[in-house]
This record gives C-alpha cells, structure tokens and sequence, in this order.
C-alpha cells in the first residue's frame, strides 16, 4: 500500500515520519495478549487478575443519586470553563477537614477532568526546550511525556528500597540542579506504596527554595493512605509558597471513569494551570462537579473504600509471604510491589520482572504488572472483582494453591 502523504508531516515527539511503524510492544498490551491466550488455552481456569488499576465498584449511590438529579437541571447543561464555585468550596471544606489546610475556592483550587489532564496540563506553564523536569521511577509518565513535547527532557529518579523509596537528591548534578523546573512526586507512592513523611516534605520545600523548582505533588492515593492518617503536602509549613498538589476522587471514593479531581496551592500557579486548561478543554460537565460535592462532603465514603482495600491488601500480604515473597504491608495505595522472583526450582530464571510475569500468566493464569525501571519487581493489584469477603478468601486460597505449584525461588 502507498504511504499516505502525510506520514512526513507527524511530530517528531510522537515518532516523526516513523509514526505508526514501531514493532515494539507495550507493556500493559504483552499483558493482555498474554491473557487473552490464557483464556484460550485454559478456558476452564479462571484468570486471578492482579493486573487491574482502577476500583472494582461503581461509585456510591448517594453520589449515582446526585448525579441523576443534576443531570436533569437546565443550569447544568452548558459549558463549566474552569469550574463551578460550588465544587471548588466543597473542596475547600475537604482540605481543611481531612488535612487541616486552608484555600481560597475562588483562587487556590481549578477543577481539572482527571489529574491524568492536570499532569499532563502543568509542564505547559513551566517548560521551555532545554528545561527539565525530575520525575521519580517507576512512577506515572504523563508529565514526563508531555515535558518532551515541550523540548524539555526527563531526569529519572530511581526508587529504591535501600533508600527507603524515597528519591536520592544528593545524586543530582549542579547543572541538572540549574535547568529543573518541576519536580513531580507521588505520594502515596504508585506503584511503591511509600507513604512521604513530614521531614522528607519539609526538604522538598528547602530544596525547592534553594534550587529554584516548582513541585507538583501528585495526591491521586491520598485517601488510600493506612499507616497513618491520610497527609497532604500543602498541610507542611510553605509548601504553597512553593508548589501545588493534584487531587482526583478516583481511587479514594470509586469515581473511576468520572473524571473530576483538582488542583490546589499557589495561587499564581493554579492560575497559570486555569489558562492553559481554558485553552484545551471547557471543564468537566457540572452535574459531574455536583455530584463530587455529594462525594467530598461525606467522609464515610473514602473511610469505607480505605477499609475495604487495607482488608485485601492484608490478605494479599499473608498469601504471598506463605509463597515466599519477601513483601510487607504498604504504606498505601491499592498497589503490593514487591521484589520478583528469579526463577523456579531446578528449571527456568527469569531476567527481569516482565519474564516473571508472563511465566505466571501463561502458567497459572495469575495476573501481575512487571516494573524493571527500578529493579525487577512485580505490582500486585487488589482491584479484581470479589463480591465479599468470602469471595476474597476463596480468591486468595486458589493464588496460594496455584503459586505453590510454580515452586518459585527468590
């Protein structure tokens, strides 16, 4: 077949006149072939999917009933821009409830569709061709993704269990130091399960100061935090002078696919935020920002979603140690990383992670997600779909069984 003209015209930060022609092979796709020839060949064993990243329940039906009543509203059906005030107040009401942190609705908190699109929105305001962005691994690549599109480049900082995972500052270089322009964090880590502490927050803050940076804090887990009450990083002494933080209602109150969640900090920031999402989107739609508001206001709703997956993370922990994972309870998410195995017993070693991880896929129909960007280490999910708690205790009887019959070594 012809190439079409315009295969010279694509951008190189999506590949250039390649575009489209690349055989390699995503990670999260090799997952799903792997499992859709599993289904094939033993159509009789049951997948146990530990590969899913999104909450196994609809959002609650108090919200569902919002939801219904605003969407038949006259006053809901135009464009939201950069968001209603009654979804920015009721985030201000959370933060100062949960976390103890003060905001203005009017010009420290804008909505955004996700904090998928705030992350990828935030470099626009900051990166120019030469700039950098430090980001941590493994981690979400959005920001990194869209710093490229700008010019800019990524500086990796590896997690690592020696250093506790938390990002090792002292391995930066002086002229990385003078050309950074944001740090992105993550915490509670995803897929680590790190939860960050005061001290550790108070030196980003130094660090920003000294070196000149804007932190964004990516607070997607926040409410899935369980060695401590849930923290934000705005609630430490001038971080607002120095960054923001993004929140999404996603995880912590089963609003997967709703798309609502927030940035918040700095005015001047927020604001630079609220002028490149006015140039991209025309905000989510306000019976969507209305129920959030049903959401935010009821603090039973992430309490009780934070229990549910603190319960099937300690299951999940007890079942692998039986199988001689070296693993501990994470600090939160929903996410159990922990180190891969290396092979079997008087057969087959494995690499890295992502060979580990097809051998439980395509032997015993168990579903992981591989991460080699830090050593090999496999992230567990506790996301599948259980009806009970009966159901999770099945679920976790059958993984023993199957994991025992792999004969793994570590």
């Amino acid at each position: 077949m012809t190439e079409p003209y315009f295969q010279q015209f694509f951008a190189n930060r999506i590949g250039g006149a390649s575009y489209g022609k690349g055989t390699a092979i995503y990670k999260f796709e090799k997952i799903k072939r792997a499992k859709r020839q599993a289904l094939v060949d033993y159509p009789d064993r049951p997948l146990i999917d530990f590969g899913i990243g999104e909450n196994d329940s609809m959002a609650p039906e108090p919200v569902r009933q919002s939801m219904e009543r605003e969407i038949n509203r006259p006053e809901n059906r135009g464009y939201a821009d950069n968001g209603i005030a009654a979804f920015k107040e009721s985030v201000a009401r959370f933060m100062h409830r949960r976390f103890d942190v003060q905001l203005d609705p009017a010009s420290e908190i804008n909505h955004c569709i996700g904090s998928k699109t705030a992350l990828a929105m935030l470099p626009a305001c900051f990166i120019n061709p030469g700039d950098i962005t430090l980001m941590t691994v493994p981690g979400y690549p959005v920001a990194g993704t869209h710093t490229k599109y700008y010019g800019g480049s990524v500086h990796a900082l590896p997690l690592l269990a020696a250093n506790d995972f938390f990002p090792d500052f002292d391995s930066i270089s002086s002229d990385v130091w003078e050309r950074t322009r944001l740090l992105v964090l993550n915490y509670p880590n995803s897929p680590t399960g790190k939860t960050a502490t005061r001290e550790f927050y108070e030196r980003v803050i130094e660090l920003a100061r000294d070196k000149r940076f804007v932190v964004v804090q990516d607070a997607a887990h926040a409410m899935l935090t369980f060695d401590g009450p849930p923290t934000s990083f705005l609630s430490v002494p001038g971080a607002k002078e120095v960054g923001v933080e993004v929140h999404s209602l996603s995880k912590g109150f089963d609003m997967i696919g709703w798309r609502i969640g927030w940035v918040c900090g700095h005015p001047t920031l927020v604001s630079a935020f609220a002028d490149v999402k006015d140039n991209c989107d025309s905000g989510q739609f306000a019976a969507i920002q209305q129920a959030a508001v049903t959401a935010l206001d009821d603090d039973s709703i992430p309490d009780r979603v934070r229990a549910k997956y603190r319960r099937r993370l300690e299951k999940l922990v007890a079942t692998l140690q039986q199988c001689g994972f070296q693993c501990q309870m994470p600090g939160g998410t929903y996410f159990l990383y922990t180190r891969s195995p290396s092979g079997v017993q008087d057969g087959m070693r494995f690499d890295n992670a992502e060979q580990a991880s097809q051998h439980l896929i395509t032997q015993k129909s168990i579903v992981t997600v591989p991460w080699d960007e830090a050593g090999p280490n496999l992230r567990f999910s506790v996301t599948y779909v259980a009806e009970n708690e009966a159901a999770e205790d099945a679920l976790m009887m059958e993984t023993a069984k199957r994991l025992k019959e792999l004969k793994l070594e570590f």
